[in-house]
């Protein structure tokens, strides 16, 4: 345990510490000797995260490998060395089996954690650690205690839904809360939905949070209430069955609660049928065959868009999928065709795909002796988990074959399945005729396919006039592929393209919570396909696989996750005005969408940045065309094929790739285009805001360049400052918009601050942005690289002292050495000026001396972001008081989130990306008052 105690004068006033009293804040950094119990990727991500924090994992208990697999939590454990028990069972006959009892106890807990466990663990040891037991458990307790919480969540209707982490007792979920945590449920959720969206990410933070608590001994035992509690056990199929006397909302929560185990079933035609994927239909009935179906007063209708389900309140549902008594899944539009699907006959080469998927299969289903065409996936064993691993080894394996899920549950049988692949390999099954012309390339142990031409109305198409550029790869400088090169022609037919979906299409029309809909499979789809994105993002713009994959995919994800919830949120209000007499007024406001915009990325953070914008942009119901940076468009376009998978209407999204003096410049001077947001260069975003205003005076928001000073104070926690500074500077290779351009450290800790930072920077690995143990990859393209070197060059000239690297890594690619310069004076162009690139600036400041380094803080026309690290909370606030940044990280630094609005201020921009400020750059407000 370390405490430690930091005494001032002071008094406190809303927030603020005056002169005056004496405090003393004491900071606990309590860490525990923990035992994780339990399984799966939830408990993996607990163990990690907890580890992360400090805390000692001492023993791994979770359950034996199944068909020779690992559980997740397993694997991470064994991986770091933690002690790892994989037992069948705790006890026998009511009494805890000895040899586990003496295993568990060799490991000296100070606390049991169970993320997520499908064992009966016995009281002595539930008991025997010094603080006892914590459980994670998916619903708001009282409510929904037993087995299949998050299912009753959905199938009793609840508005809310959540997780407790409580201490466990000798009772079924009864033990006292130490923290809750809620969130809406949306109409059209699913048990997966919530999971991923909420109860996953938001349970593991919560689960570290608990033990913190209880490290720190601020951990409250609040009893449960028997008001308002429930239990509920596992819901068995001959339980499932859909009663059809009630309303479309209840048939919707029965059905969606159910899906997919044990899944809502009726009668048809004499035979069980499962319904799975269940919306609320909030349009008109579309047309559709009548279905006659058991105990319902009303026929269901067979339709394009699924088999639509009718309430006794007269309202309507639709079904995506239905499963037959054999297993066999099908689309529900495609009922009343069943019987008609030809086999078809293979090919040679399709025979090859065949033989190969029945290796596969072969492989999965060990206890099977021979795969035949009658042979069942599921009754011949397989599992949830079997499914995705199919559908990664035919991906693996065929060439790239992607196939999703649902195609296996529709087609269970070997013969079946091999159809369904054959007629996904030639294009019949697809719903949306999009034709891609990949650059195809193996790479990363997958198959990666990279669109490389315009998509404009939900197509790719060269440019207009035939041109295209090397896209480049900085690893080795080797071309990737050539790229079409938008014409003016290309940018005017993209932009009526978006303006003819705003006005006259389908997305115009589509009411808030579809919209979200379509924006929440987009998210679903850019997770699924996280790995091939990554892998294109560290080819086309250099990022180390492993950030790849956590910050530029997977804040995306969260990114376009978040604003989908957001598009039925957005309001106006009411305004009480004075009346006209004798008359009444009512004055209200209505949020609309501009319009068309047009949104330009930079290189940094490829689809990040488009992810920034676009996501809040479209949740606002606008239309768009974008224009990724012309070194880094593959991920772009690919996230425009995926745009076309999750449903988007044509003309909704366009992306044209070329360069910022053609296409970027016609669209900050295009008449119908109502908005520019733009994240570069403050003197690319000078000449757009003056074109936005000479053209049409268009709406703009521009994320500029930065010189963010970090500010380290010498009461600092050290080894923090030295990890978060070079964070501060080195992530993402330097390229990053918020990095720290200039560490002014405290006089008295300067050299030991420097001497460690090099240390450290002597154990960073230069390499290949794919190989999973590199810290640092090339720069993104070779122009930037020779600047960055041009800009070490200057530093020496004017006299700053080289301390570490300013040199090209002798290989091939653009690869520079992590870079540190002390001694800069304020006059010197390193104090002035942004690089952009992994170079560390460092000033020295005297001690003590607050104003006078926020004063030298400050002299900069950039306004971004900015830091501080120090231990004294008043100084901490102080400063961040002070600073002139639209961003303040206080003992932390690159720490963004979704949720939190991002811009500066200054020659940095103006604008905000993220949070709920930024749908506001993609809306208008419109008053309206009427007289009654």
């Amino acid at each position: 345990m370390c405490l430690r105690v930091c005494k001032f004068i002071g008094r406190q006033i809303r927030g603020r510490w005056l002169p005056g009293e004496k405090h003393v804040l004491v900071y606990f950094k309590n860490k525990l000797k923990l035992a994780l119990i339990g399984q799966s990727l939830f408990g993996q991500e607990v163990y990690s995260h907890l580890r992360k924090e400090g805390h000692r994992v001492v023993g791994v208990f979770t359950v034996p490998d199944k068909d020779g697999k690992a559980d997740p939590l397993a694997l991470a454990a064994e991986k770091d060395g933690t002690p790892v028990f994989k037992l069948p069972k705790w006890r026998v006959k009511g009494k805890t089996i000895k040899e586990v009892a003496e295993a568990y106890r060799s490991v000296g807990a100070e606390l049991n954690v169970l993320p997520f466990c499908t064992q009966f663990i016995p009281m002595d040891i539930i008991d025997s650690p010094k603080h006892g037991s914590i459980i994670y458990h998916p619903s708001i307790l009282p409510r929904h205690r037993g087995a299949s919480a998050i299912n009753w969540t959905l199938i009793m209707g609840d508005k809310k839904a959540g997780f407790s982490v409580f201490w466990a007792d000798d009772g079924l979920d009864t033990g006292p809360i130490l923290l809750q945590r809620s969130c809406d449920v949306e109409p059209n959720d699913t048990v997966d939905a919530l999971y991923n969206r909420f109860l996953f990410p938001e349970g593991i933070k919560a689960m570290v949070e608990a033990v913190q608590l209880i490290a720190d001994g601020k951990a409250p035992r609040i009893p449960q209430p028997e008001e308002g509690a429930t239990y509920e056990g596992i819901q068995k199929k001959e339980n499932a069955e859909i009663s059809w006397d009630q309303s479309a909302e209840v048939l919707h929560n029965w059905i969606r609660g159910h899906d997919k185990v044990p899944g809502a079933w009726t009668e048809i035609n004499g035979q069980m049928v499962t319904f799975y994927g269940s919306t609320l239909l909030n349009s008109s009935v579309p047309p559709g065959e009548p279905l006659e179906i058991k105990g319902a007063k009303k026929p269901g209708l067979v339709t394009k868009n699924g088999l639509v389900l009718f309430g006794n309140d007269g309202k309507a549902l639709t079904v995506r999928n239905l499963q037959f008594e054999d297993g066999k899944m099908i689309p529900a539009s495609q009922y009343f065709s069943t019987g008609e699907t030809s086999v078809v006959e293979l090919t040679a080469e399709e025979v090859k795909v065949a033989e190969t998927i029945k290796v596969i299969w072969a492989g999965i289903l060990s206890n099977v002796p021979i795969i035949e065409d009658s042979t069942d996936f599921f009754k011949s064993g397989a599992s949830s988990m079997d499914v995705a691993r199919l559908v990664e080894e035919i991906r693996q394996k065929c060439g790239g074959l992607q196939l999703q899920n649902e195609d296996v549950y529709m087609a269970t049988k070997f013969e079946g399945f091999i159809q369904k692949v054959v007629r996904k390999l030639r294009g019949e099954d697809q719903e949306v005729e999009l034709v891609v012309d990949y650059i195809s390339k193996e790479v990363n142990e997958i198959m990666v396919k990279m669109p490389y031409q315009c998509f404009i109305n939900g197509q790719f198409t060269d440019a207009d006039d035939g041109k295209t550029y090397d896209t480049i790869n900085p690893t080795d400088g080797s071309t990737i592929c050539k790229v079409s090169y938008a014409s003016l022609a290309d940018v005017d037919k993209a932009v009526a393209a978006a303006k003819d979906a705003f006005e006259n299409g389908e997305w115009g029309r589509m009411n808030a919570r579809e919209r979200g809909r379509l924006m929440y499979r987009l998210a679903d789809l850019l997770e699924e396909n996280q790995e091939e994105l990554a892998t294109i993002e560290a080819l086309d713009s250099g990022a180390v696989y492993t950030l790849a994959l956590k910050t530029h995919i997977g804040m995306s994800v969260q990114t376009f996750r978040y604003f989908a919830g957001w598009c039925d949120k957005i309001q106006g209000s009411t305004i009480p005005i004075n009346q006209a007499r004798p008359n009444r007024n009512l004055t209200f406001t209505k949020k609309e969408p501009l319009g068309v915009c047009a949104i330009i990325i930079p290189w940094n953070y490829p689809l990040m940045m488009l992810a920034w914008k676009s996501a809040a942009c479209l949740a606002a119901g606008n239309t768009l065309v974008l224009k990724p940076a012309q070194v880094t468009p593959l991920t772009a376009l690919k996230f425009a094929e995926l745009s076309v998978k999750a449903g988007f209407p044509k003309g909704v999204i366009n992306i044209i790739p070329g360069s910022g003096g053609i296409a970027g410049q016609r669209l900050s001077e295009h008449p119908d285009i109502r908005k520019l947001g733009f994240t570069g260069s403050t003197p690319i975003g000078k000449q757009i805001m003056k074109s936005c205003a000479v053209s049409n005076l268009k709406k703009v928001s521009l994320e500029l360049g930065g010189k963010s000073p970090l500010i380290i104070f010498n009461d600092c926690e050290l080894d923090k400052a030295v990890r978060m500074g070079m964070g501060a500077v080195f992530f993402n290779k330097g390229e990053n918009c918020i990095a720290a351009g200039r560490l002014f450290v405290e006089e008295s800790i300067h050299d030991e601050f420097v001497t460690r930072v090099v240390e450290e920077i002597k154990k960073m690995k230069i390499g290949d942005p794919l190989d999973r143990s590199t810290d640092h990859g090339p720069q993104n393209h070779k122009a930037h690289l020779e600047k960055l070197l041009q800009y070490c060059e200057t530093g020496v000239k004017e006299g700053a002292t080289l301390v570490y690297g300013g040199r090209q890594v002798q290989r091939p690619g653009f690869f520079m050495e992590p870079t540190v310069f002390t001694d800069v004076e304020d006059y010197m162009y390193l104090a002035k000026e942004e690089s952009f690139g992994p170079i560390m600036v460092i000033s020295k400041f005297q001690n003590g001396d607050i104003d006078g380094v926020l004063q030298r803080a400050n002299s900069t026309e950039y306004g971004l972001a900015s830091g501080v690290f120090t231990r004294d909370i008043n100084k901490a606030m102080y400063v961040s008081e002070k600073l002139e940044a639209g961003t303040v990280f206080i003992n932390t630094y690159n720490k963004t989130d979704v949720a939190a609005p991002f811009g500066g201020v200054k020659q940095s921009g103006f604008g905000k990306d993220l949070g709920e400020e930024a749908l506001n750059e993609y809306l208008k407000t419109k008053t309206v008052t009427l007289e009654y």
